[in-house]
């Protein structure tokens, strides 16, 4: 285990931000991990667990430990008549833990292919795409708490699942480091291909016999053509949440703007893609210095090489704020700000 001081985090965050660390750390197995955070709680400064870095924007230098979650380990775990279930590490890969699941034919995480991060992050956000979200195949994980050092197991129902929201993100936000996430996947196929493009993908593929194979490529070449690959342009993804607002007051902006798309979630509340609202505000493709606004995709801000952090997320806050003056609608950040 070896602690190094002043380093670059740069390498480690997709968006490519220049940050450095005070004292900073890998782990990869649990006890070092308990090693590390007693090392830590000398410090008065706060710890950062770091995983794939696809989904943080740092604004400033870290001025304590960053430690980073080097978890590894896929392993069927149990099986029954209709499920197998997978426990997967949470420092492990998430587009090539789904690709394994695929090659071994556990059905159930093929919409969820090429989203950056690693495993442990899924819970975390609920990460979700196509119509699947996390909360659909989730079984249960374990997590150390950080200061206690005891591990602890949460439930579906004790994970508080929201759209992008979990408990970690709220009540027991900096609190527990996952450890692993045990997965239920389908031994027969349950085909989800009516949202977004799939099925105009898949019939362009060519494809006659559906498989988890094919919903998986067809994912894979959507986002592919969509969003930029951050080891080309430094990005994380989709910056901002799909807003949520009531049926009322989706009516009364349908009556100002009707050519607004919607997708119902219940009887009163319908979501509105955010995509669309930045764009209607004139962002997309917009550039200042090196932060800028993706020519393709409204959703994901970048760094085109030399841009702060303060550079992007003040991008961010000029975006959230033509947004409501226009429409009256408060975006919320998908990206954890440091």
């Amino acid at each position: 285990m070896q602690i190094l001081n002043n380093f670059s985090l740069r390498p480690f965050n997709t968006f490519g931000i220049e940050a450095i660390a005070r004292h900073f750390a890998t782990f990869s197995t649990v006890e070092e991990l308990k090693e590390l955070l007693s090392e830590a709680s000398h410090s008065t400064k706060n710890n950062l667990v770091l995983g794939g870095g696809s989904n943080i924007l740092f604004t400033k230098n870290v001025d304590g430990f960053v430690l980073k979650n080097e978890l590894s380990g896929i392993n069927l775990v149990d099986e029954d008549e209709n499920h197998f279930y997978v426990k997967a590490a949470a420092g492990e890969n998430w587009h090539k833990f789904v690709l394994f699941c695929i090659q071994h034919n556990y059905a159930g995480l093929e919409n969820l292919s090429l989203i950056p991060g690693n495993v442990g992050t899924s819970p975390m956000q609920n990460i979700g795409a196509y119509g699947v979200e996390i909360k659909d195949v989730f079984v249960s994980l374990e997590a150390l708490h950080k200061k206690e050092l005891e591990i602890k197991i949460f439930t579906k129902d004790e994970c508080r699942f929201g759209y992008r929201e979990s408990v970690f993100k709220s009540e027991f936000k900096d609190q527990f480091v996952i450890l692993n996430v045990t997965f239920r996947l389908n031994k027969v196929p349950v085909f989800n291909t009516s949202y977004g493009a799939i099925q105009q993908e898949l019939d362009k593929m060519g494809i006659k016999d559906l498989s988890i194979q094919a919903i998986s490529q067809a994912v894979i070449n959507i986002r592919s053509s969509k969003l930029p690959d951050p080891k080309q342009i430094g990005n994380a993804g989709s910056f901002f949440k799909n807003p949520t607002v009531d049926i009322q007051f989706f009516q009364s902006l349908q009556n100002q703007f009707p050519d607004m798309p919607y997708y119902t979630t219940d009887v009163s509340h319908v979501k509105i893609p955010a995509a669309w609202l930045i764009q209607q505000c004139g962002w997309k493709g917009y550039r200042k210095g090196d932060a800028g606004v993706h020519v393709n995709q409204p959703l994901v801000l970048v760094n085109y090489g030399n841009a702060s952090g303060d550079e992007i997320f003040n991008l961010s806050e000029n975006i959230l704020k033509s947004v409501q003056e226009k429409f009256n609608i408060t975006l919320e950040r998908e990206v954890n700000i440091v």
